[in-house]
């Protein structure tokens, strides 16, 4: 087990170059600093589950890492983003709870109305899919400027103006 920083950094230029030992390490050694980092922050129950998702969002990320800069915070600021989600959906769950009535019919048409799904449909294509990529997907910027094929600062100006456009929106609902 080799959780510091040096030891995970050449772990972790290893695993990129597609070292699948070293990718095995690297996950078994995250796996443990991980489990210490949750155990501090949330329920030993979901401690298991929230590693689980971090790992998954670490191998989705993996190109990401830049070998020139610490390992441990790229790490950090990926379990910060799943703890978050856990806190996110703790706190729907407490709002919407077991004894909450149904929702009708004519909740569920507003519901509906209001949804993520039509309001980005309203967006124009390359605001929704640059809101889509960086707020819902948590893709960087620049991950995003690849995907849509755009610099890095029409990303920016596409999502300030789809966000203003989907507030206006909510609000006119």
């Amino acid at each position: 087990m080799t959780l510091d920083e040096p030891s995970l950094a050449r772990l972790m230029a290893a695993s990129q170059r597609g070292d699948r030992a070293a990718y095995r390490a690297l996950l078994a050694d995250c796996r443990k600093w991980l489990e210490r980092y949750f155990a501090r922050r949330i329920a030993p129950h979901q401690i298991d589950d929230l590693v689980q998702e971090t790992l998954v969002s670490m191998h989705r990320k993996l190109a990401t890492w830049d070998s020139n800069r610490a390992f441990l915070p790229w790490l950090a600021a990926i379990a910060r983003y799943r703890w978050i989600d856990v806190l996110r959906r703790q706190r729907v769950e407490v709002e919407l709870g077991d004894n909450d009535a149904a929702v009708g019919a004519e909740d569920e048409a507003v519901h509906a109305r209001l949804s993520i799904e039509h309001l980005m449909s309203l967006l124009p294509p390359k605001q929704a899919q640059a809101i889509t990529l960086v707020k819902i997907e948590g893709a960087s910027i620049a991950e995003a400027s690849k995907v849509c094929g755009q610099s890095e600062s029409l990303v920016k100006v596409n999502i300030h103006r789809g966000l203003k456009k989907l507030a206006a929106l909510i609000e006119s609902e």
